[in-house]
């Protein structure tokens, strides 16, 4: 597979109220499955708790919080390991082709079809008035869903192997996203969310 071709283009996907794009297969100098299986290895994985509706809850996945600044979500606070080689290198590829900088990076293990994301939006203070997160996806394909927060919109993506989403402008603002789980077997998928804090 020629990784510079059509496939590591970053193409607009018409959305209202924000900006979205999408890339098949960002570019990378080794294969899918070996940065996979370092990012597996290589990553201080956590069966991390959040606080929702008053009451603290297991998060369905593994997370592991990177960079160079702390973070604060769903009552929680997290301070960051410092960057692997492996995730530098992914950075790297990610500020190329997005032509944005980024400083910190929240990793999500999927281990199998039970895993989830709860909706919500990435608004947090920290992240700016208009937050631009870059989202790459390895292994299973799952799908990531877009609701509006005031129309009665609904927009699915198939995240692949591979694959890079760019959201930005106003998106948070105007959507909510997440994973649901999956009602047929699906093998694990690792997610990494570049931010700038």
């Amino acid at each position: 597979m020629d990784q510079f071709s059509a496939e590591a283009e970053l193409l607009p996907i018409p959305i209202d109220d924000g900006e979205l794009y999408f890339m098949q297969q960002l570019p990378l100098a080794v294969d899918n499955a070996q940065v996979m299986q370092g990012l597996l290895d290589g990553t201080a994985w956590k069966a991390e708790t959040i606080f929702l509706f008053g009451r603290e809850v297991a998060q369905p996945r593994l997370s592991a919080w990177y960079g160079e600044k702390s973070y604060t979500y769903s009552g929680r606070t997290f301070n960051p390991l410092p960057f692997t080689p492996l995730q530098l290198e992914i950075k790297r590829a990610v500020e190329a082709a997005t032509g944005k900088r980024f400083n910190s990076v929240l990793l999500n293990y999927y281990r199998n079809e039970q895993d989830s994301m709860g909706f919500h939006s990435d608004d947090e203070v920290e992240l700016g008035p208009e937050p631009t997160i870059a989202s790459v996806s390895f292994g299973a394909t799952r799908t990531f869903i877009l609701k509006h927060k005031k129309l009665p919109k609904t927009v699915k993506i198939d995240l692949t192997d591979g694959s890079l989403l760019l959201m930005a402008g106003k998106l948070q603002h105007g959507w909510r996203h997440g994973i649901n789980k999956e009602r047929k077997p699906c093998g694990a998928r690792v997610n990494l969310t570049f931010r700038l804090i």
